[in-house]
C-alpha cells in the first residue's frame, strides 16, 4: 500500500517538476529574440543542473538498491536536460567575459560531480555508504538551490509589488516540494525528505509574503519586468526542479 502511494506520489511530483522545467522557456525565448542576455544571471541554472546531476546519480541502481526511486532518476534526467538547454543558449548568446565566467563555473560542477560519480562507482562498494555519500552531496545542492526564493521575497518586500515573484510558480514550488517530502518520507529517505522541508518552509514564506504584498499598490507591468520576474522566482527549483 505504502509502495503504492509512493509511486503515485512520484508520477504527480514529476508532472508538477515538468512545469517548474519550462517556466524559464519565456525567459530564454526573449534572450534568443534579443540575441542578448541582458542581465540575466546563469547561476540558478548551473546550480540546478548540478542538482539535477547528483538526484540522477542517486536514483540510479547503482546507488540506490533497484529502482526504487526510479522517478527521482526520471525527473532529474529530464532537468538535465533542460538546464543543459538553457545554458548552452545564455553561454551563446552572453558576452565573452560572461562565456569565459559560466563555462568555468560550469566545468567546476561537473568536475565535482565527477568526482561524486568516480569515488561512489569504484572506491565505495556498498548501497548504504555510496546513499549516504551522494545523497549528502545532493541535499548540499538542494540547500544551495533553496537559498535562491529569498531573492524574490527580498524584492517583493522592498518594492512592495509581487511582480517579480509570480504566484502559480510559487505555488508550484511548494507542492512540488511538499510531494516530494511526503515521498521521501514514506521510503525513509532523509536525503530527498530534508532538502524538501527546507522547499516547503520557504515556499510557505513565498505564499505568505504574496498574500501580504498582493493587495499592494503596484507600478505597471512591463514585458520586461514580468520576464525578469519569472527568472528570478524560476530560481526556486529543487535537485528533481523543486524536487528532491
Amino acid at each position: 500500500m505504502v509502495t503504492s502511494i509512493r509511486v503515485i506520489l512520484g508520477i504527480i511530483g514529476c508532472a508538477v517538476c515538468m512545469l517548474l522545467y519550462s517556466a524559464p522557456i519565456l525567459t530564454f525565448k526573449r534572450v534568443i529574440k534579443e540575441a542578448s542576455v541582458g542581465e540575466f544571471s546563469c547561476i540558478p541554472y548551473i546550480l540546478t543542473l548540478f542538482s539535477c546531476l547528483t538526484y540522477s546519480w542517486y536514483g540510479f541502481p547503482v546507488v540506490s538498491s533497484g529502482w526504487k526511486n526510479f522517478t527521482v532518476f526520471l525527473i532529474s534526467s529530464i532537468g538535465v536536460l533542460f538546464e543543459i538547454s538553457f545554458i548552452s543558449i545564455y553561454i551563446w548568446f552572453a558576452p565573452r567575459e560572461k562565456k569565459k565566467l559560466v563555462t568555468l563555473i560550469v566545468s567546476l560542477f561537473l568536475a565535482i560531480f565527477g568526482m561524486t560519480l568516480l569515488i561512489s562507482s569504484f572506491i565505495i562498494h556498498t548501497h548504504h555508504m555510496r546513499k549516504v555519500f551522494v545523497g549528502s552531496i545532493g541535499v548540499l545542492s538542494a540547500m544551495l538551490m533553496y537559498s535562491s526564493p529569498l531573492v524574490a521575497v527580498k524584492q517583493v518586500v522592498r518594492t512592495r509589488s509581487v511582480e517579480f515573484m509570480p504566484f502559480y510558480l510559487s505555488l508550484f514550488s511548494f507542492l512540488t516540494s511538499l510531494i516530494w517530502m511526503v515521498y521521501g518520507l514514506l521510503g525513509r529517505d532523509p536525503y530527498i525528505t530534508s532538502p524538501n522541508c527546507v522547499g516547503c518552509a520557504t515556499g510557505i514564506l513565498q505564499l505568505v509574503v504574496y498574500c501580504i504584498y498582493s493587495r499592494s499598490k503596484e507600478s505597471p507591468k512591463t514585458q520586461k519586468n514580468m520576464e525578469n520576474g519569472m527568472e528570478v522566482a524560476t530560481s526556486c527549483k529543487d535537485a528533481t526542479g523543486h524536487k528532491p
